[in-house]
């Protein structure tokens, strides 16, 4: 199983709430023909998830994407929110959760 993430924070961000067996992939921004035959070979024939910056720049990554892997799922930050990794944490486990993953969350302690 794969998540692809835009950057490096929104992949260290999720790294913290999700087990080693899931894959966090990063575009590391704009994707050309290149990144997507790496991406694709990297993933193969796993599950993928989609998880963009509800921002122009994710919604453009998001589409190409979605091109490229019709049957991922699709998981989203609130408009408001500094993008996946200024999102709270309570936030991505409940998308997470709500992508069906929850045997992979290692969920945060909540003081």
């Amino acid at each position: 199983m794969h998540i692809i993430v835009e950057g490096k924070n929104d992949r260290s961000r999720l790294r913290r709430l999700l087990k080693e067996e899931v894959h966090i992939e990063c575009t590391f921004g704009t994707l050309n023909a290149l990144k997507l035959e790496k991406l694709r070979k990297q993933i193969g024939h796993d599950e993928v998830y989609l998880f963009m910056d509800n921002d122009p720049a994710g919604k453009k990554i998001r589409g190409v994407l979605r091109d490229t892997f019709p049957d991922a799922i699709h998981m989203y930050t609130r408009r408001g929110y500094a993008g996946v990794e200024g999102t709270p944490d309570e936030y991505l486990v409940a998308q997470l959760e709500k992508a069906g993953l929850e045997e992979y969350i290692i969920y945060p302690i909540i003081y």
